[in-house]
């Protein structure tokens, strides 16, 4: 992980953040990841909530081809599409892991459900990073570190009002902090879900051989 990934990756990898940043959603593909191809009947049930709903997200996650379908006699069953989503949950359990001294899910192929308010939790701070230019400053910052505006505009090659804007806004919501020094602040990633995304989608995307697989 040592340079920006290219403009069409990182839209498609925000499509994706922005498409599971959602606490129902982000709890059904969890649910695929753990338990493997499922029908409407099992996911409605352990996840207690109600079948139409459950049925409404899965044809939006199919459509945007988060999930797949095969059917076995009378019933579809709906399975993770890609590698992809299922990677972001290995990086979701470490980071909980590390906040809870949980270790269970520091073992190797470590798989279980993670508790449904730090699910909600989970998606609903994914939901307020999932935008490009927002991904691309916390990128900059995971490559680079400490940096000013100045820098991060000449690296991700955006008009610097906005960046400015972008940093008050990922600040705001503790993605960020800021250090004045001299004439200049300084703005640095802090630890959490945004940053172990970006790690985790350059991870993903590194491990390809064919990178338009991603």
């Amino acid at each position: 992980m040592d340079k920006q990934l290219p403009n069409e990756t990182m839209k498609k990898a925000v499509k994706g953040i922005s498409y599971i940043s959602h606490p129902l959603r982000l709890r059904i593909l969890e649910y695929l990841d753990v338990n493997g191809a499922s029908s409407v009947s099992a996911i409605t049930k352990a996840l207690d909530a109600e079948q139409a709903i459950i049925s409404q997200s899965l044809k939006k996650m199919r459509d945007s081809h988060l999930v797949k379908t095969s059917r076995h006699g009378l019933f579809v069953y709906y399975a993770i599409c890609e590698e992809y989503p299922a990677s972001i949950f290995v990086c979701l359990r470490k980071l909980y892991a590390y906040m809870t001294d949980c270790f269970f899910f520091l073992q190797e192929g470590a798989k279980a459900m993670l508790p449904a308010d730090y699910t909600m939790m989970t998606a609903n701070r994914m939901k307020l990073f999932a935008h490009y230019d927002k991904m691309r400053i916390l990128e900059w910052l995971v490559l680079h570190g400490r940096q000013n505006v100045t820098e991060i505009v000449s690296g991700i090659g955006v008009e610097q009002l906005k960046v400015s804007q972008f940093l008050k806004k990922l600040r705001d919501d503790g993605f960020v902090t800021a250090e004045k020094q001299g004439r200049f602040v300084y703005y640095n990633i802090t630890d959490g879900v945004h940053k172990t995304c970006i790690q985790c989608i350059h991870k993903r995307y590194d491990s390809l051989k064919n990178k338009e697989d991603f």
